[in-house]
C-alpha cells in the first residue's frame, strides 16, 4: 500500500477514534457516580491520546510521501489544525481534569478534520514561495496557536450554555442560538458536500470571466448560477438567481452558492432538533450542564488564550513576518491575510487587557472567546476562499 493511502487511512482512523471518545464524553453527562464519572472520564481521553497519535501517525507518513511538511493547501492546514486543537484539548484536559471540556473541544475539532475533507486531498508539489523552512515554523506555530484559543470557544460556550437564563426568550439566548446554528451550519455543508460527492454530481456552466466566456464547474445543485452565465449541462438544476456581480473571479459564483447550501443545510437541521426538542437547543442542554463549575470553566477559557496568545503572536506575527521579508523582501505588506492575522491579535490583545485590568471575567469574557473564535475562522475560510491576496494558494 502506498504510503498517500496509508495516511488516509490513519486520518480516518483518527476521526472514528475522537468520534468514540466524543460519546464517552458525553456518558459522563449524566453520571452522578464521582468515581465512574473519573473512570469514563480516563477512557475518554485514553482513546483522545490514542486518536492524536494516530493522527500523527497520518501527518508523518503524509510528510514523507509528499516530502515536505504537509500544510501547504487548506486541507493539510485544517487536517493540522484539528490535530493541534485536540491536543491543545489534552493539555488542558490533565491540568483541569473537566470531563465536560471533551464533549465539546472535541466536536469542533472533528467539524474541522471532516470539513477539510471536502478541499482536494491530493498531495502537490509546493509554490515558489512555500519552499522554505518557514514553512514548518510560520504556519506549525499559527495553526498550534489558534488550536489552543479555539479551547476557549469550547470552554466560554459551556459557560454561556450553563449561565444564561433559558427561561424567556432575549438578546442573549437568540445570540447563543445563532451560536448553535452556525455550528449546525458548518456540519450541515459537510453532509451536502459528501452526498453530492458521493452522487459525483457536476453542473457546467459557461460565464463571462475577465471579458472571457469561461466554464465553470458546479459539485452542488446550482441555487446561484455565474453572473450572466448560461447552463450547459443538459438536464441539470437550472439556477434560481444569479451571483451579485461584484463578486469576481472564476470560483466566486461556486463558493457563494456554497454558503448558500450551508446556511440551509443548517437550517434544516436547526429546525428538526427544535421539533423534536420542542425547545431551544441551548434550553436542552443547560440541564445536561448543572454539574461543570462556572468557575472553573471560566478559568479553562482564560488559561487558553493566556498559553494560546503568545504561541500565536510567534507564529502568525513574527515568524511569518520574518518569511514575508524572505519571500517577498517586506516583512509587511497589508494583504487580507496579514490584516486579519492583525485583527486576530488585536483582539485577543484586548481580552486580556479587558480580564486582567477591566475584571471582564465570566458571560463577558465567554462571549469575547466565542467572537475570538469566529474570527480565527473567518480569517482561515473566508479570507482564504472568498478574498484574493498572496495568501490565495492556500
Amino acid at each position: 500500500m502506498e504510503l498517500s493511502a496509508i495516511s488516509s487511512n490513519l486520518l480516518y482512523a483518527s476521526f472514528f477514534i475522537y468520534l468514540i471518545a466524543t460519546f464517552i464524553f458525553g456518558a459522563t453527562v449524566k453520571m452522578t457516580n464521582e468515581k465512574t464519572n473519573r473512570k469514563l472520564g480516563n477512557v475518554g481521553i485514553g482513546l483522545t491520546v490514542v486518536g492524536f497519535l494516530t493522527q500523527i501517525g497520518y501527518f508523518i507518513t503524509r510528510w514523507i510521501a509528499a516530502g515536505h511538511a504537509p500544510v501547504s493547501n487548506l486541507f493539510e492546514f485544517m487536517t493540522f489544525f484539528g490535530m493541534m486543537l485536540v491536543f491543545g484539548f489534552i493539555v488542558l484536559f490533565l491540568i483541569y481534569r473537566i470531563t465536560l471540556l471533551g464533549l465539546f473541544a472535541l466536536p469542533v475539532a472533528l467539524l474541522v478534520i471532516a470539513y477539510a475533507s471536502m478541499f482536494p486531498t491530493e498531495i502537490s508539489p509546493l509554490v515558489p514561495s512555500l519552499k522554505s523552512h518557514w514553512l514548518y515554523i510560520h504556519v506549525t506555530t499559527a495553526a498550534l496557536g489558534q488550536a489552543i484559543l479555539a479551547i476557549s470557544f469550547a470552554a466560554g460556550l459551556i459557560y454561556l450554555i450553563r449561565q444564561v437564563n433559558q427561561e424567556k426568550a432575549t438578546k442573549r439566548t437568540r445570540w447563543l442560538e445563532f451560536v448553535l446554528f452556525a455550528l449546525m451550519s458548518a456540519l450541515g455543508y459537510i453532509v451536502v458536500a459528501s452526498g453530492f460527492g458521493a452522487a459525483d454530481y457536476k453542473t457546467v456552466f459557461e460565464a463571462p470571466v475577465n471579458e472571457q466566456m469561461t466554464e465553470i464547474t458546479y459539485e452542488m445543485p446550482a441555487i446561484a448560477g455565474p453572473n450572466g452565465g448560461e447552463l450547459v449541462t443538459e438536464g441539470a438544476f437550472g439556477p434560481l438567481f444569479e451571483t451579485p456581480g461584484w463578486m469576481q473571479g472564476v470560483n466566486a459564483p461556486v463558493k457563494f452558492n456554497t454558503i448558500i447550501w450551508s446556511f440551509l443545510a443548517g437550517l434544516v437541521i436547526y429546525g428538526l432538533l427544535r421539533l423534536i426538542l420542542r425547545k431551544r437547543i441551548a434550553k436542552s442542554i443547560q440541564p445536561l450542564l448543572k454539574s461543570a463549575s462556572p468557575r472553573l470553566v471560566d478559568e479553562v477559557s482564560y488559561r487558553s488564550v493566556a498559553i494560546g496568545f503568545p504561541v500565536f503572536t510567534l507564529g502568525a506575527i513574527i515568524f511569518a513576518s520574518i518569511w514575508a521579508q524572505e519571500a517577498w523582501d517586506r516583512f509587511w505588506g497589508w494583504d487580507p491575510k496579514e490584516v486579519w492575522a492583525l485583527i486576530t491579535w488585536l483582539f485577543y490583545a484586548a481580552f486580556l487587557h479587558l480580564r486582567l485590568t477591566r475584571g471582564w471575567e465570566g458571560e463577558r469574557s465567554a462571549w469575547l472567546a466565542v467572537i475570538g473564535f469566529a474570527i480565527i475562522m473567518f480569517n482561515l475560510l473566508a479570507v482564504n476562499l472568498i478574498i484574493s491576496g498572496l495568501h490565495s494558494y492556500a
